[in-house]
C-alpha cells in the first residue's frame, strides 16, 4: 500500500525533507499502522539537532471527546519519571479543560518556574482538530494555535541545542508532527 501525500506531510521537517526532525530516519512506511504506532500518545521523540532560532515544532491533533488535559513538552533529553535527576523541561504547555486554561512552565535543575496562565481565550474544543506551532527565537518561544498568536515564553534553558526531545501526553490523538 502506498503512503499518501497527507501521511508524508505528517513526518516532514520544517525543511520539507522526508526524514522527520524527531530523529527517526526511515519513518515513511507503506504500512499505515506503522505511522499510527509512531504517533501514539504518550509520545516521545528526538528533535534532530536540538532547537535553534528559526526552528519550529508543529503538533497537529484531535482533542479527545471528554478530555481532562494534555501536555506538550520540549525537554533536554528523554529521561524517565524514575530517573534522577530529571531532564530539564525548557517548555511545558498544558491544556486544562476543567479550568479552560492553557498553561506554560519550565523546570531547570529540578526547580519549576512560576506557572504562566493568562491568555485571552481557551483555543481547544473537545473532539475537534487543532494545530500548535512552537516557534523558537533567540530569546523566546512564540506559541500559535490554529494560526493565532497566543503568547510568548522566554527561554529559561539558555542552551537551545540541548532542547532535543518533544513529549506529548494526555487527552488527544496526534495526526501530524513536524
Amino acid at each position: 500500500m502506498a503512503v499518501s501525500a497527507t501521511e508524508k506531510d505528517a513526518i516532514k521537517t520544517e525543511d520539507d525533507h522526508h526524514n522527520d526532525s524527531f530523529g527517526n530516519p526511515g519513518l515513511i512506511s507503506p504500512d499505515r499502522e506503522d505511522i499510527a504506532r509512531l504517533l501514539k500518545v504518550p509520545f516521545s521523540g528526538r528533535i534532530r539537532g536540538g532547537m535553534r532560532p528559526g526552528k519550529k515544532i508543529i503538533v497537529m491533533g484531535i482533542v479527545d471527546l471528554e478530555p481532562d488535559s494534555f501536555d506538550v513538552s520540549l525537554t533536554c533529553g528523554r529521561g524517565t519519571e524514575k530517573e534522577e535527576p530529571q531532564p530539564d523541561v525548557a517548555l511545558k504547555l498544558s491544556a486544562r479543560f476543567a479550568e479552560r486554561q492553557f498553561l506554560r512552565n519550565s523546570c531547570v535543575s529540578g526547580k519549576w518556574s512560576e506557572e504562566e496562565k493568562s491568555i485571552d481565550y481557551f483555543p481547544f474544543i473537545p473532539d475537534q482538530p487543532f494545530r500548535i506551532e512552537i516557534h523558537c527565537e533567540h530569546t523566546r518561544f512564540r506559541i500559535f494555535v490554529d494560526g493565532n498568536p497566543l503568547f510568548d515564553f522566554f527561554h529559561k534553558v539558555k542552551s537551545l541545542p540541548s532542547i532535543d526531545t518533544v513529549r506529548i501526553e494526555g487527552g488527544l490523538q496526534i495526526t501530524k508532527l513536524g
